[in-house]
């Protein structure tokens, strides 16, 4: 027997596979697939403080060992999921985080506030790669004393786990990293989508209506696996890591890099029982390396002198 559970701050996980924002709904779409409830936990969808239609189609385009998406946060709103989503999903049992995101600190603040008042959910995932609409469209996480800001902004209004989403598109994630830590930051999760776009050549026309989106798959884990050791070399709080996982032996080295958990995206919509996979392929091996509590994996990486 190995006990797959760890602690991620204050919150106990069944096992430290939590599933990526934006590529698993609210969990239920996946029911038919997958007992949701052995889930270490699920980050519901990007929710905003104002319902958002997201971008023009298209929106979405596949390209080599992974997909671009520029969805753009659509959702019905943060007083949506409060009195029609979550009283329809919190039967399951399982730890539910919210991916909260806006384009000013205000907006963050509002959405925060709203699901600091159900007590069942243990905590939020601050989405900041969202545009700051007034630093003219740059992205709260790609600048650090925006990245501190909002932090701390919100820090002041929601009293649970407040686990920071790191940008990949920054020179020096680790100064990001430590930035939010001392800003009150219980825990951060990297990476988020890479800046990529794609091209039609009969058209001679980008294929996205937005020209650039965001790059995820198999195509961005040496970068993830990369950023994902360094921040873990840097913070002290925990660090979830995420970024083309597809199978256990993904999961296992981001663990190896020092991530505490991790999320699986991308490769729910290619494999929806995947992470089920991903969990069990975990069991075994530790089975197979004699390795009793998955704590003993984490920042288990040996790097010879």
């Amino acid at each position: 027997m190995v006990d797959l559970s760890v602690t991620l701050g204050n919150i106990n996980l069944k096992n430290p596979v939590m599933t990526a924002s934006g590529t698993f709904g609210y969990g239920e779409e996946y029911s038919d697939f997958i007992n949701i409830e052995e889930l270490g936990g699920i980050i519901v969808k990007g929710t905003t403080a104002t319902a958002r239609e997201g971008n023009a189609y298209p929106r979405m385009a596949e390209t080599p060992m992974g997909m671009l998406n520029a969805v753009g946060l659509q959702n019905k709103g943060v007083d949506a999921f409060v009195n029609e989503t979550w009283p329809r999903i919190k039967k399951y049992d399982t730890n539910f985080f919210v991916n909260v995101s806006g384009s000013t600190v205000e907006e963050y603040i509002e959405t925060a506030e709203k699901i600091a008042s159900i007590n069942e959910i243990p905590g939020i995932e601050l989405n900041i790669s969202c545009p700051n609409v007034k630093e003219g469209g740059m992205a709260f996480g790609t600048s650090c004393p925006s990245a501190i800001a909002v932090t701390e902004a919100v820090r002041k209004v929601y009293p649970g786990h407040l686990m920071v989403k790191l940008s990949p598109n920054v020179t020096d994630v680790t100064e990001i990293a430590k930035g939010v830590e001392g800003a009150g930051a219980d825990s951060v999760s990297l990476i988020n989508t890479l800046l990529g776009m794609a091209i039609d050549a009969e058209t001679r026309k980008p294929i996205l209506s937005t020209v650039t989106g965001g790059l995820s798959g198999p195509c961005v884990k040496p970068v993830a696996l990369r950023m994902v050791w360094q921040v873990a070399s840097s913070v002290d709080i925990p660090v979830v890591g995420l970024g083309g996982i597809s199978s256990a032996r993904d999961a296992i080295e981001f663990l190896l890099a020092g991530a505490s958990a991790i999320q699986v995206g991308t490769a729910n919509f290619r494999e929806p029982d995947v992470t089920a996979n991903i969990i069990s392929g975990i069991s075994d091996y530790m089975e197979r390396h004699n390795i009793s509590e998955i704590s003993d994996i984490t920042g288990g990486l040996i790097i010879e002198k």
